[in-house]
């Protein structure tokens, strides 16, 4: 009887909760809110596992009818996802580092219901403490319709009158950092109107710590205010995207998908060296294939010979680099194939987890080919090589992609500050 009273006081506990996302795109976008429509949690509600079993657990423990004990229950929890896929090791990684020291983020587009939830799941996980830009009645309305709870956190209109000193303020330093581009004040405070360039400037200010935004525009239109306000890093050359795929071998790492359409040998070695650290930055050990449809001279042609190029300038610079190239991606993936054929590879035995792509369209199509055909989790474009931490989110993206980009910013946003 405990072990029931406890499942139900559970699933009692878990219905009053907000509901995940996931669970509203299940049932065709309905939002669901405690009430009339919503006694107990939908069936298909991943949280019910990691809800009700440790309860059960506890009131067995309790009663004297478990056989073991249970005293990790966070290990517990995990292992309970681990078993229904929900979240993986590496997401639970990013996500328990993001908690460690939890940033201000600027969520740009906070006029559109899944930046407000995504929002609300930062706060709730403690992960970040979110600033809204957008005008406050829809914001506020938005909230209201999907009881959402953003209570006490700031909301911005850049727009506004209460905002003209500051936008005033950001407009003058923006024509200082852009004089040589010809940039006046004035051109500089018309641009602080437009909530990208405003949130940027947040960022570069130290008001803020990170900005999320690009859900309903397009790459390119979003990391212009982020390269004019923020800027690179003064080491790196040209910035670059990767993507993280969540596969059955593990975290993948692609790169470039987002930003260099035609990158030469130099620039592929930049790439290369900016995505290696930014692995090492997420505590793995970066091992990198560089692609082509040719192995080691097989075939002949500009990307290919590119590509072998980039293998040469990286193994003098970065000796101690896990890299080697051109390779076609199955020899690179499969280390049978390669053993077999090309024994004297330095990626043999290392079990790839990095692949460098000779040009944009190689790289942007397979990611989302993975994507939508094999149905893999992809957490992205992560924005390496800028100043501070700036992400742009994928168009149309889905509140969980939102919130693991949340995740990804904040932990960006961490190793910035203490690099």
């Amino acid at each position: 009887d405990a072990m029931k009273l406890a499942a139900v006081r559970a699933i009692a506990d878990l219905a009053k909760e907000n509901v995940p996302d996931e669970v509203s795109e299940a049932y065709g976008n309905q939002s669901f809110v405690f009430g009339r429509d919503l006694i107990i949690p939908k069936p298909l509600d991943p949280r019910l596992i990691t809800y009700v079993s440790p309860a059960v657990a506890k009131a067995a423990m309790e009663s004297g009818v478990a056989q073991h004990e249970i005293k990790d229950w966070d290990a517990y929890r995990k292992t309970l996802l681990d078993r229904i896929g929900y979240d993986t090791g590496f997401a639970r990684t990013i996500a328990d580092r993001a908690k460690k020291s939890p940033k201000r983020v600027v969520f740009a587009e906070a006029d559109h219901y899944r930046v407000l939830k995504a929002a609300e799941q930062a706060l709730e996980e403690g992960i970040a403490q979110p600033i809204l830009l957008g005008q406050r009645s829809i914001i506020d309305g938005l909230i209201e319709e999907h009881s959402l709870e953003l209570d006490g956190v700031e909301v911005i209109n850049p727009n506004s009158d209460e905002e003209r000193e500051r936008r005033e303020a950001f407009g003058k330093e923006l024509s200082q950092i852009r004089a040589r581009y010809g940039l006046t004040a004035m051109e500089g405070e018309r641009l602080m109107r437009r909530r990208n360039y405003y949130g940027a400037m947040l960022v570069r200010t130290g008001l803020a710590d990170a900005l999320i935004s690009g859900l309903t525009r397009t790459y390119p239109s979003v990391i212009r205010p982020a390269l004019q306000v923020i800027g690179k890093s003064d080491e790196v050359h040209k910035v670059a995207g990767m993507y993280i795929l969540e596969t059955k071998r593990g975290p993948m790492f692609f790169a470039d998908t987002t930003v260099n359409v035609n990158p030469t040998a130099e620039e592929i070695a930049s790439i290369t060296a900016l995505t290696a650290q930014a692995v090492r930055n997420l505590r793995i050990v970066p091992r990198i294939a560089l692609l082509s449809y040719s192995n080691f001279g097989s075939a002949g042609g500009v990307d290919a010979e590119k590509m072998a190029e980039a293998a040469v300038i990286l193994k003098d610079r970065h000796p101690d680099l896990i890299v080697d190239g051109e390779i076609q991606a199955n020899f690179a993936l499969n280390d049978q194939l390669l053993s077999e054929s090309f024994p004297f590879s330095t990626l043999h035995n290392k079990r790839v987890n990095t692949l460098i792509f000779p040009n944009l369209a190689a790289g942007n199509i397979a990611y989302k080919l993975l994507q939508e055909m094999a149905g893999v989790e992809v957490q992205g474009p992560v924005l390496l090589g800028m100043r501070q931490s700036f992400h742009v989110l994928q168009m149309g993206s889905s509140v969980r992609e939102i919130h693991d980009m949340v995740r990804l910013a904040v932990v960006d946003a961490q190793i910035k500050s203490n690099p």
